[in-house]
């Protein structure tokens, strides 16, 4: 049995602890205990972080794409190795099930081992110049990155944050979730025992509005990559046009799922249960607005009952567990407020709406349908185990539904048509979309959304571009 390790920040490859230091308490979710104290920074370990950044990037900005590959490579091996440790404890700070959190480890080492070949496609180009003229452009790493992460996927998350700056040659300082320390943690350690210049990454952790004033207000930082939600989102970008720091904001969503007539319903069922309650709902990309074709409404809502009364819902790491709990106590009290409001507004509920059990932070899978637009949940990101079911009278206006809120991070939809198929790729506005599946992310391809779902993309070789610049070089 894995034990939840001591917590510590790390500066300069050194675990900074003690001393004067606030702390953060770190409850499991399942039991509602305390199992760990963090150690927050004061101002002077976020300076030192940042004089050490500085550093880190005129180390590694120099660095070949043979080394940034080998430390990459090097990292997904350790990952693999330590895979069961790194899952038990993300299991233990975020409650989600252990098997899900093994497929996490695995999304890191997909993801380091693809950015490792990615660093050797970082192409520039040659321009077109009469004779005795030449005109290159070239990508250059853009410099230190302030990397924000949350609490959701605490490997995942940290992953993408320092796997892009490190493909591309910056330094990165990590704020992970203060809920979720030792998987970030973790994560980097891996990098830095495959061989990462202590330099280039730090750890830190804090009061996040003090962090994120002290790191973004600094000339040093030249990048901000946040995840996380649209309020803290626009508020950060808001700090970072002081400095004119380039932004990846992958911030909230509100998943929209058409399902059409023509769909094999119990195929999108199925799926789309199974991709509802995984992680408690608590995903950025989670299905969660239900617009389906009125022909099939009375199916769909039936068969979606029927299968989420069935999950299975307690402790992560115990077997044959479908659904933990959900991460903090903010978010059991979140689901009782926009569960409750939708039932006030007419909203039929027709499976879970309460807590689970006496102990942690468990909430039951929740069904609503015929649930009014002017509800707080069909506006409000709701990051919680609950669907919202409505009938629709055809594909206009499923369309429209589907982009009536000012979140676009990923939309799904459910039809056997191909030209149906093809009108909802042009139209719906997404940053992803998943035609008869929930596949929606890889190494190789870009996450990110539009609207108020954010601007830029991780992973892929978009990923890696985010923390490049470009510069044209003209010579006579």
């Amino acid at each position: 049995m894995t034990q939840y390790p001591a917590l510590y920040m790390i500066i300069d490859g050194e675990r900074v602890s003690g001393g004067s230091r606030r702390t953060h308490a770190v409850v499991n979710p399942a039991t509602g205990e305390t199992i760990g104290e963090l150690p927050l920074a004061e101002a002077a370990d976020l300076d030192r972080a940042l004089e050490v950044a500085a550093e880190g990037f005129r180390i590694w900005r120099n660095s070949t794409p043979q080394q940034r590959a080998a430390v990459l490579q090097g990292a997904a091996r350790l990952m693999l190795e330590r895979q069961e440790d790194l899952a038990r404890i993300a299991v233990m700070e975020e409650g989600k099930t252990l098997p899900e959190a093994r497929i996490e480890v695995m999304m890191n080492v997909g993801l380091f081992n693809f950015y490792a070949g990615e660093v050797f496609r970082l192409y520039g180009r040659t321009l077109v110049r009469p004779a005795g003229q030449r005109s290159t452009v070239t990508h250059e790493p853009v410099g230190p990155v302030a990397a924000f992460a949350p609490w959701n996927f605490p490997l995942g998350n940290p992953g993408r944050k320092l796997g892009a700056p490190i493909a591309a040659g910056c330094s990165v300082i990590l704020k992970a979730a203060e809920e979720t320390p030792a998987s970030a943690l973790g994560v980097l350690q891996c990098l830095l025992d495959a061989g990462l210049p202590k330099e280039v990454a730090q750890a830190v952790f804090g009061v996040p509005d003090e962090v994120s004033r002290h790191l973004l207000g600094s000339p040093i930082i030249r990048k901000l990559s946040f995840t996380g939600s649209t309020v803290v989102g626009k508020h950060l970008m808001r700090l970072a046009a002081d400095n004119m720091l380039r932004t990846t904001m992958e911030l909230g969503g509100h998943g929209p799922v058409m399902v059409f007539g023509d769909a094999d319903i119990d195929k999108a069922l199925d799926t789309m249960v199974a991709s509802k309650f995984r992680n408690a709902g608590q995903v950025c990309v989670s299905p969660t607005r239900f617009i389906v074709e009125e022909d099939v409404f009375e199916r769909f809502r039936d068969g979606f009952v029927e299968r989420t009364s069935r999950i299975k819902v307690g402790n992560g790491l115990e077997d044959g567990v479908q659904m933990g709990p959900m991460a903090n106590a903010r978010r059991p009290e979140a689901m009782d407020r926009l569960i409750g409001d939708a039932k006030a507004r007419g909203a039929r509920l027709h499976t879970g709406g309460e807590r689970v059990g006496n102990a942690g932070f468990f909430y039951a899978p929740s069904v609503l349908s015929e649930v009014p637009l002017d509800a707080a949940i069909m506006n409000e990101e709701p990051f919680g185990p609950v669907v919202m079911i409505n009938p629709y009278a055809g594909e206009e206006a499923m369309i429209a539904e589907a982009n009536r809120l000012p979140y676009g991070l990923a939309a799904y939809a459910w039809t056997d048509s191909a030209a149906r198929q093809k009108r909802l790729a042009r139209e719906v506005e997404t940053g992803m979309l998943g035609l008869n599946t929930t596949m929606i992310g890889g190494a190789d391809s870009p996450f990110g959304g539009v609207k108020w779902s954010g601007h830029g993309a991780e992973d892929g070789p978009e990923g890696v571009m985010a923390c490049l610049v470009a510069k044209a070089v003209h010579e006579g």
